[in-house]
């Protein structure tokens, strides 16, 4: 009986801790552009320059992108196919947690008794926007986002942290053909 109590509070703790961990990612594309004769890329630098971050998280950024991006089999060029901007969002996001379950003064149906209340968190949460623009038409043709946790992370585990986003964005692109 008293395991029954806790297991309510045990998943939502299991629930909150996963969720800090992944990279939400969503992807868009031009449908009519031809993604196979895109070979070569550069940084878009008015575009970086907007992006509303640390110099050295841009510097991080850019890097990993690079490194997805020649992975692929691209190139960095002085004449490139794509051009490539980056731009992020913040907010801090709150969660509420009623965790009463069935504690707290007076009667419900489980028992009597004192509880533990709400629990409060707030953490950080980034949105990391890639945008691949064709140099030929100056037309965005593709565009991935990903959102992540990114709070209170050591210099070590920022790098990990901006790697492992930009490779989930990256592993949208190339769309698939259809």
């Amino acid at each position: 009986m008293q395991i029954r109590k806790f297991l309510p509070l045990a998943a939502l703790v299991l629930l909150v801790m996963s969720s800090c961990t992944s990279v939400r990612v969503v992807s868009d594309y031009d449908t009519t552009a031809s993604f196979d004769n895109y070979r070569s890329f550069a940084f878009f630098k008015p575009g970086v320059d907007k992006a509303q971050i640390s110099d050295l998280d841009k510097k991080r950024i850019l890097r990993a992108i690079d490194a997805e991006l020649t992975a692929k089999g691209m190139i960095k060029s002085e004449n490139p196919d794509l051009l490539i901007s980056i731009f992020t969002k913040e907010r801090e996001r709150v969660d509420v947690y009623n965790n009463n379950f069935g504690w707290g003064w007076g009667w419900n149906p489980w028992w009597w008794g004192g509880g533990f209340g709400n629990t409060v968190s707030s953490r950080t949460e980034g949105t990391l926007y890639i945008d691949l623009i064709d140099t030929t038409t100056n037309e965005l043709v593709w565009q991935g986002l990903g959102t992540a946790n990114i709070s209170h992370l050591s210099v070590e585990r920022k790098i990990a942290r901006i790697q492992e986003i930009v490779a989930k964005i990256l592993e949208e692109f190339p769309p698939e053909p259809k």
